[in-house]
């Protein structure tokens, strides 16, 4: 009897010494799962100590980027809109473009303002005049999610004068970039409508619901309350361009980090294999990786590569000026998640903008001949 005790003690301590180096392992995974973000942060805080020279500089930068170009492209869409929220014209727009929008994008005629002023003044106007839009009850949550894929898009200030006359020398590149975008984002609204419908049973309920949002009464301003009505527009613009400017510079430092510690160099080096399968330069990845993480850096480092085929450049652009970067991801979802949006939605959205505008690109330097820019 003593010696079965013994055995089974012994297979039982056995066990346990195998088990346990397991279940520890199994618990600093799961600690290591819940504490990413501030592990993430205190690395951040670390890396902003060891490349501090560099880091500087990235700052001073962003900052000078920011104010030269940011706020005065910007600040003023942003203070109209916001005016203009105080008027019917919204209304106005949403009976006239009702037609169009609702059976196109399965969205009320709102959302044609959204979408206009979207695409006149650059990201990410859209975005907070879809938050807007749901905040005063003129669309369900649904549709405000699926709005902002595709109303909050680069404009033709940037697409056109930075990146095609500026980076490419060219204005047809520009334009070509930017007539291929707009594609792109009418696209994705067409796209996730049929999604939507395809999933949706009760589609009149919704489109009855959101038509009582459309008919919901406006605010109007007069002359005894346009000194608030200024006061409070200025005052909302100045927060949300503040809101841009500290991402501008905070992705900066991160792109700055990620050269300085040789990170994005690992990432090109892994991806070499891949991209020498569909015989794409090298070159080409770290400049994209960049634009991935953020669009002005990314889209100046891709227009500088110098190929014979430069339409290789022009469709990266394209696919970076489509998705935008997570720069504009993270500054769309600061805006709306103060309203319980996801920011699902417009993440898959504008994963397919940027393919559908980079095939469309394709498409367009291959099949039509003024739009040729390769050297020969």
């Amino acid at each position: 009897m003593y010696q079965h005790f013994s055995q089974s003690t012994s297979t039982l301590a056995n066990s346990n010494t195998y088990t346990l180096p397991k279940n520890k392992f199994k618990f600093f995974i799961c600690s290591i799962r819940k504490n990413i973000i501030p592990i993430t942060f205190f690395l951040f805080c670390i890396c902003l100590i060891l490349f501090s020279t560099t880091n500087l500089i990235a700052v001073k930068n962003a900052l000078y980027l920011w104010a030269t170009a940011v706020i005065p492209s910007l600040f003023p869409f942003f203070v109209a809109t916001e005016l203009l929220s105080y008027t019917n014209i919204i209304n106005i727009l949403g009976k006239y473009l009702n037609f169009i929008m609702r059976p196109l994008f399965g969205v009320p005629g709102e959302a044609g303002f959204a979408f206009l002023m979207g695409l006149i003044s650059g990201y990410p106007v859209g975005a907070k005049i879809v938050s807007n839009l749901y905040e005063e009850n003129k669309c369900t949550k649904e549709e405000a999610e699926r709005m902002i894929a595709f109303t909050n898009n680069s404009g033709p200030l940037f697409i056109i004068g930075t990146v095609g006359i500026s980076l490419f020398g060219n204005s047809m590149i520009g334009i070509l970039l930017f007539i291929t975008h707009v594609l792109a984002c009418i696209s994705v609204g067409i796209l996730l409508n049929i999604i939507h419908n395809s999933h949706s049973k009760n589609s009149k309920i919704s489109f009855s619901n959101s038509y009582k949002a459309t008919n919901a009464p406006n605010k109007n301003v007069s002359f005894s309350s346009l000194g608030e009505v200024l006061g409070k527009s200025i005052t909302n613009s100045i927060s949300t361009i503040l809101l841009i400017g500290g991402f501008v510079v905070i992705f900066s430092v991160i792109i700055s980090i990620f050269n300085q510690s040789h990170l994005l160099d690992a990432i090109s080096n892994l991806l070499k294999p891949v991209i020498s399968i569909f015989n794409i330069p090298s070159t080409l990845i770290k400049p994209f990786l960049s634009g991935i993480i953020e669009l002005t850096n990314g889209v100046n480092l891709v227009a500088n590569l110098h190929f014979k085929e430069i339409s290789l450049n022009i469709i990266v652009c394209a696919f970076l000026l489509g998705f935008g970067g997570f720069s504009i991801l993270l500054q769309v979802f600061s805006i709306i998640s103060k309203n319980g949006l996801s920011i699902r939605k417009y993440f898959i959205g504008k994963l397919f903008q940027a393919i559908f505008a980079s095939f469309y690109t394709y498409l367009a330097l291959q099949f039509l001949p003024f739009f040729h820019f390769n050297l020969y």
